[in-house]
């Protein structure tokens, strides 16, 4: 029997936007705030901590800290030691994991329902009593700095790392989650703490659970394992202003790359941006669709120049980007540009096709839906709808958003986005001569 614990007098309960979600969520006496989905007809339950920031968070002499401390969680806790953290992990079939990005970072477990207790348990511990022995803060750092030369040994990655350090130049949203060889090699136990202190405060953390659980039992759980956190641990954290974009032409030479990694950029959408879902559309056409968007079919099965051609939308609380990435070779290089270019010019130009149209909301409609077909995913989106808008969406709310898009908006976006005077292209390889300027970057 759960033990009965008191929520705060201002603690709100919610129930979801229509009858098909269950979603609830308490504040407790502390702040922290909890949030459940109840999936009865689920055998499993997911559950996680989010930490409401990330690496844009940081300090330039602290960076990489947040996914330091993500991976020392894991070395051990006051009343156990990483081997017994594996060994109780797994005596319980469940799956413990860990990630940190720009914005967030977040602990979470998935067990069969009847091992919630046990479940909460280890998560409880591993989130709130790590020892950080200096030790495991030295092992890890020669970890991590392993880390950082594999990542930098691969294009893909070095092509992203560069545009984004450039594209956001001097802002912390444009130095490496990972941190660098610098700034990891100089983390001190004292540094660990006072930044672990910093960022675990209840105003500053989200526990979401999604499965076959109860929502005021849960909470009752939750209340007793995190009632140590004191309300008065920290603040929220003040949030840094919008970082302008640069737009850059950076040509970097590697001579031992066989392909030249191409990156065309654009400041785009923040994540609750009124277009989302017009933009979302667009960089489905574009090249995000898979294999029936235009990139894909013009570059990669027209012509054959690439193997890889795509492009992204990253967005973030208050700025974001759209991208292409391809690679190809160095003769290839221009003509790959020119062809992206020439699809930014056709979709300002050009209102897409209602077939097209039709083709990409099937597609991100039946990804949704797919998307929320696990307890963890529900998990996930339970927490980000929190940070990022503060309510919740039922799937039918997001398809018919979707719905509502038009292809007059397609085509406004189009023309909002595609201005090459914001453009930034980032190539990376081989380059010999090849250059590059702002006057090639018409469209």
């Amino acid at each position: 029997m759960p033990v009965s614990v008191p929520v705060a007098e201002n603690a709100t309960f919610t129930t979801a936007p229509t009858h098909t979600r269950d979603i609830r969520k308490t504040t407790l006496p502390n702040g922290l705030l909890v949030l459940t989905e109840r999936m009865p007809h689920f055998r499993s339950v997911s559950m996680g901590v989010w930490i409401d920031s990330g690496s844009r968070d940081e300090a330039p002499a602290v960076n990489g800290i947040a996914h330091f401390i993500e991976h020392m969680v894991f070395k051990g806790t006051t009343t156990r030691s990483a081997q017994q953290l594996a060994r109780e992990v797994d005596s319980i079939g469940g799956n413990l994991d860990a990630f940190t990005g720009k914005e967030t970072v977040c602990f979470n477990i998935k067990v069969l329902d009847e091992n919630v207790p046990a479940a909460l348990d280890l998560l409880t511990d591993l989130v709130l009593h790590p020892t950080f022995a200096p030790d495991d803060l030295a092992r890890e750092q020669g970890v991590i700095l392993e880390e950082i030369k594999m990542d930098e040994d691969n294009p893909d990655y070095l092509v992203h790392e560069l545009f984004t350090q450039n594209f956001w130049k001097n802002d912390a949203l444009g130095r490496p989650i990972l941190g660098t060889a610098k700034t990891v090699s100089s983390f001190t136990q004292q540094i660990v703490f006072n930044e672990y202190a910093r960022l675990f405060t209840p105003p500053n953390m989200v526990f979401s659970a999604a499965g076959n659980l109860d929502h005021d039992d849960f909470v009752a759980q939750v209340a007793q394992a995190f009632g140590s956190l004191s309300a008065s641990s920290g603040s929220k954290l003040v949030r840094s202003a919008a970082p302008q974009a640069f737009p850059h032409i950076t040509l970097k030479n590697k001579k031992s790359l066989e392909q030249v990694q191409f990156c065309l950029a654009m400041p785009s959408l923040e994540v609750s941006h009124p277009d989302r879902f017009t933009v979302h559309l667009l960089n489905s056409i574009l090249g995000g669709g898979g294999m029936s968007s235009r990139l894909f079919q013009s570059i990669r099965e027209e012509r054959g120049l690439a193997y890889s051609i795509y492009s992204e939308t990253n967005p973030f609380r208050d700025t974001g980007s759209l991208a292409v990435y391809a690679g190809c070779a160095i003769d290839k290089t221009r003509e790959v540009l020119d062809l992206t270019l020439a699809e930014f010019s056709r979709m300002k130009r050009e209102l897409v096709s209602e077939e097209e149209l039709k083709r990409v909301k099937d597609q991100s409609k039946g990804n949704m839906v797919l998307g929320l077909e696990s307890s963890s995913s529900r998990m996930s989106n339970l927490a980000r709808q929190q940070m990022y808008y503060g309510q919740f969406f039922s799937v039918e709310d997001l398809t018919a958003e979707v719905d509502q898009v038009s292809r007059e908006d397609i085509q406004r976006l189009a023309q909002q986005l595609f201005q090459p005077e914001n453009f930034a292209l980032t190539l990376l390889g081989n380059l010999g001569g090849l250059k590059i300027e702002r006057a090639d970057l018409v469209c």
